[in-house]
């Protein structure tokens, strides 16, 4: 295929190259150029000899076919229980095959490879929790996905997600310059409410780095403004850095390796150049994961563990509840039932079972906080995670996927759910839009500041 179509080999590593790919019509022209596209066996079968360790492998040994995984997956649930979609099933049918087949096989099989490995699981890790084996099906997918993407064969909006962090160090067309401008405008949107409130940049030895998801500076940029005011409110010494603040990874949903590097590399440096105590992420799962998570991996850390100590956003508010940076009014607390959303990335992967739960027994009134069944670290995949949120090729496929997490939802008979992640805040507004169950959704940062008790000092002055 030549090198100047849509649906090439090559990273895309310029902004001409992202323009051109959104100017696509949703990928239509990508997608048919695609069925064209040649599989080229010997460099498949050389990376995969190359890079396929003896975990990966010795999973797709030992799995005994037992089907402990089937009732684990959401997707499984979610299609009536269709066999194909047992997760050892759809491993084993795809990757398992590949390296039966030393990398030869055809366009037909790899189309089917990409729509298994992007539409029918958003490595969640919950099969792993219930393998007897151990086996972790969502990891070995991740390593599909790296494998289809170097081929060319990956959905046209993580082709564009992959370039931005070549291009831009974010998963959106945001500068550097950009984001600062916009922390700082939504700053000075607040300050009349908040005397003193300000947007600190690149300040060295700081207690807190900030780091956020690239989304919220380019479609809600309120939430900037609203970790400004809870840092202001709770006295904390923070900054934000001024390159290295995106910590999301879309390149990692992609499978582009190189990109995964590339990008917790930059926030890294960031840490590394302003010393903080501590790198606090935003509400953002796979955010979490990507940076704090596997980020070491990817950076080839042999400590396993990035440059300072580095939470997420609900450690720290569960932090400020408990010691009283900041303080709740009794009064104003949630009298509705309300529910909370797992984040696969951070729960189930980071072992923050409680973190949340602790805050909400202080932003709720007791009585009306009912768990999801199961929740915690067994909790469902919101059904969006992974990239699935944001591919259109494959709605169809992921709408029926949310009908797991409405029935969960709908079991609480709760009216508002608690979703301090930006994927599982994207799946429940959409799940909402789809099946209109009648519910509300929300991260934690908005419901904390409206029942705040202000301290006298940081008030504004009554005219």
């Amino acid at each position: 295929m030549p090198e100047g179509t849509l649906c090439n080999k090559k990273p895309v590593e310029t902004a001409e190259g992202i323009t051109t790919l959104l100017a696509d019509q949703s990928g239509k022209t990508y997608y048919e150029e695609m069925k064209s596209l040649e599989v080229d066996s010997d460099l498949l079968w050389k990376t995969i000899q190359n890079t396929c360790k003896t975990r990966i492998r010795t999973w797709l040994e030992i799995c005994a076919h037992c089907g402990m995984c089937a009732d684990s997956c959401f997707l499984y649930l979610a299609n009536d229980r269709d066999p194909k979609q047992v997760p050892a099933f759809k491993i084993q049918s795809t990757l398992g095959e590949i390296i039966k087949r030393k990398g030869k096989v055809d366009n037909k099989f790899m189309l089917h490879a990409m729509e298994v490995a992007w539409a029918q699981c958003t490595c969640c890790n919950r099969c792993g929790t219930y393998c007897p084996h151990g086996i972790d099906t969502g990891i070995m997918f991740g390593y599909l996905r790296g494998l289809l993407y170097q081929q060319g064969f990956v959905p046209w909006e993580m082709k564009i997600g992959a370039g931005m962090h070549r291009v831009y160090n974010a998963q959106m067309d945001i500068t550097s310059e950009d984001y600062i401008d916009t922390f700082e405008w939504m700053v000075e949107e607040y300050e009349d409410d908040y005397p003193g409130l300000t947007v600190p940049v690149d300040v060295e030895d700081a207690d807190i780095m900030y780091t956020v998801n690239a989304r919220e500076a380019k479609h809600y940029p309120e939430d900037l403004a609203e970790a400004a005011i809870l840092y202001h409110i709770a006295g904390e010494k923070w900054t934000v850095p001024s390159k290295g603040w995106e910590l999301t990874s879309l390149a990692m949903f992609a499978g582009d390796w190189a990109a995964c590097k590339m990008q917790v590399d930059s926030v890294y440096d960031a840490m590394e150049r302003l010393r903080p105590k501590r790198m606090i992420g935003t509400e953002c799962g796979h955010a979490h994961r990507a940076t704090v998570v596997e980020g070491p991996y990817w950076a080839g850390r042999k400590s396993g563990r990035p440059p300072v100590e580095s939470i997420h956003y609900i450690e720290w508010l569960a932090e400020a509840l408990r010691t009283g940076k900041l303080k709740i009014d009794p009064a104003k607390r949630i009298k509705e039932p309300v529910t909370l959303q797992d984040s696969c990335n951070y729960v189930r992967n980071h072992g923050l079972r409680e973190t949340a739960r602790e805050i909400i027994s202080y932003i709720v009134e007791p009585g009306y906080f009912i768990d999801m069944a199961p929740n915690k670290e067994h909790n469902f995949c919101c059904g969006g995670g992974g990239g699935f949120n944001g591919i259109g090729y494959f709605r169809k496929q992921r709408n029926i996927g949310l009908k797991v997490k409405r029935d969960q939802i709908l079991a609480t008979g709760a009216k508002l759910v608690i979703s301090p992640c930006h994927n599982c805040w994207d799946a429940i507004r959409d799940l909402e839009e789809v099946y209109e169950i009648g519910i509300k959704w929300s991260f934690l940062k908005p419901l904390i500041i409206k029942m705040l008790i202000i301290p006298e000092h940081l008030r504004p002055e009554e005219e």
